[in-house]
């Protein structure tokens, strides 16, 4: 291959990653089909191609529609049973941030969400929302009408808009803030004002740091006070298992306010918030090595400054 084809493929690498990570959810499958197109480009007829871009969008979205439809993909992804792998803000996997729209469709809530679409509304929802494709190209890229796709993703954004907590964006300094007191509360056990810093509706779901079979839920305040607590209180066993005595350091995951603890450099576990009405809705606490493993080799290039509590 001439490196004028590889220098035009590497333009559009981060689009492309962007892309696959919405639809699949998962930064390692972004990059592996990331690369299947990349050998597809290789291989094909590029006088042919009449335009690059559009051919590798098309390429990469059914990449990941195949993924998303296998066998394996639909066991292992069953609904209620899966996290999306968690991405340090300003990481250019993120890709497109500049509307609302842009920022909600890659956000750790929404990603969970589409996991209910079928994958052709799934991937309709995203070329439209995040990327802002007219209804004709992206019928063209997905091989149906017109009006089906403006069917799917009418039908994509009423389920996510049903189930989506809270109503719009919040201010980011006042999301810190609830979620800098709500640490201070676990930390120091504080079970009364964790409940009062939840909604009434408040859930958590855990992957239990890769150790559990499945995601371990909580579905109500006092629950989740009372788990958060737990998770929280230093103990000799839990510094054995992390490598150290961990220190929290609060930043934004996916456009979300979250807390890390970092053994050193090492990120050991992540705990990502959802805020609505001044209180905190959602909770999803993420510690699989697989699953933070991205995230833990930006942030030990990440400037952090002083964590905001250390055990």
């Amino acid at each position: 291959m001439d490196m004028a084809a590889i220098d035009r493929f590497e333009a559009g690498r981060g689009r492309l990653a962007s892309l696959a990570y919405r639809l699949l959810g998962s930064a390692t499958d972004a990059e592996d089909a990331v690369q299947d197109a990349f050998l597809r480009w290789q291989a094909a007829d590029r006088e042919r191609i009449d335009v690059p871009e559009a051919w590798l969008t098309k390429v990469v979205t059914n990449l990941c529609l195949d993924r998303l439809r296998s066998a394996q993909a639909r066991h292992e992804r069953a609904v209620g049973d899966w996290l999306p792998e968690p991405l340090l803000d300003g990481d250019p996997m993120l890709g497109p941030a500049d509307t609302f729209e842009q920022r909600e469709s890659v956000s750790l809530a929404v990603l969970t969400l589409m996991e209910r679409l079928s994958p052709v509304e799934r991937a309709a929802y995203v070329l439209r929302e995040a990327f802002s494709y007219p209804h004709a190209e992206i019928a063209g890229i997905l091989d149906i009408t017109e009006s089906a796709s403006q069917q799917h993703v009418h039908r994509a954004r009423r389920r996510v808009a049903a189930e989506r907590r809270g109503g719009g964006e919040v201010d980011p300094a006042a999301a810190r803030r609830i979620v800098e007191e709500f640490l201070t509360a676990a930390v120091s056990g504080r079970t009364e004002r964790l409940v009062a810093l939840l909604t009434a509706d408040a859930t958590a779901v855990s992957d239990g740091a890769g150790l559990a079979r499945r995601l371990l839920r909580h579905r109500t305040p006092e629950r989740i006070a009372s788990s958060v607590r737990a998770g929280f209180r230093p103990t000799a066993a839990k510094r054995r298992m992390a490598g150290g005595s961990p220190a929290f350091h609060i930043t934004r995951l996916n456009g979300s306010p979250a807390v890390l603890a970092v053994v050193g450099e090492r990120v050991v576990g992540a705990v990502a918030f959802e805020v609505s009405d001044g209180k905190i809705a959602s909770l999803r606490g993420m510690a699989a090595a697989p699953r933070i493993a991205r995230l833990g080799a930006a942030w030990a290039h990440h400037e952090a400054g002083a964590p905001v509590v250390a055990w």
